[in-house]
């Protein structure tokens, strides 16, 4: 049975959403990104990184969040998975896309608009950060205003991975307001029954990581 390491409140959200949409039966082993749990040596069996989420599928193990869900869409196939391979190329495309160009900027606006504590919020960076954000916006944009969907004409694991990168500007409270288009297309991916969006909750208050610098 697969078995997916990592909280919900977390980037192992994108596994469990997927995991869900595929009707796949798993067990969930809930390690948080905080405590001894993610250091010990049994997870770092898993992941040497210490992170989460990881995923064990027989003998199959495997980490980063975006990359485990091509996996599991492929070996699974249907509707979310490549149907040849100009669609796996394309679906790799837009899941490395958003990790280089979404995920970082997203991070810190989120992270100096709701997470940290006042006295650790930076002003200037989280502006650099929605300034940095305003390209990959517009190409969202453009690429939805030609198609429904980032592959083909369905949702599939492309648009799950986009998705759920993009669900950070949501919970960061980040407007979309210039971007009627990836407004909607968010909208419709985060409301399907299987993705459980309402049920993330962000960590409030807490002190910025020395990692990040002041």
């Amino acid at each position: 049975m697969l078995r997916i390491y990592g909280v919900e409140e977390s980037r192992a959200f994108r596994v469990y959403w997927l995991a869900r949409e595929l009707g796949l039966e798993f067990e969930s082993v809930p390690v948080p990104y905080f405590g001894p749990e993610i250091k010990e040596e049994a997870y770092l069996a898993v992941n040497p990184n210490g992170r989460i989420p990881a995923i064990e599928d027989g003998a199959v193990t495997l980490f980063e969040s975006l990359a485990i869900n091509l996996y599991l869409a492929k070996r699974h196939g249907g509707t979310l998975a490549p149907r040849d391979l100009v669609e796996d190329a394309l679906m790799t495309q837009w899941s490395l896309w958003a990790m280089t160009e979404l995920e970082r900027d997203l991070l810190i606006a989120m992270l100096n608009r709701v997470v940290f504590r006042a006295e650790d919020r930076s002003e200037p960076e989280e502006q650099r950060a929605l300034a940095s954000l305003a390209r990959p916006f517009a190409v969202l944009e453009n690429v939805l205003g030609r198609a429904e969907w980032l592959v083909d004409a369905r949702f599939t694991v492309a648009d799950l991975n986009v998705a759920s990168v993009m669900s950070m500007a949501r919970l960061g409270d980040v407007s979309l307001a210039g971007c009627p288009r990836l407004n909607t297309w968010l909208d419709h991916c985060l409301s399907r029954p299987a993705c459980g969006y309402e049920s993330q909750r962000l960590p409030r208050g807490l002190p910025r990581p020395p990692a990040l610098g002041g």
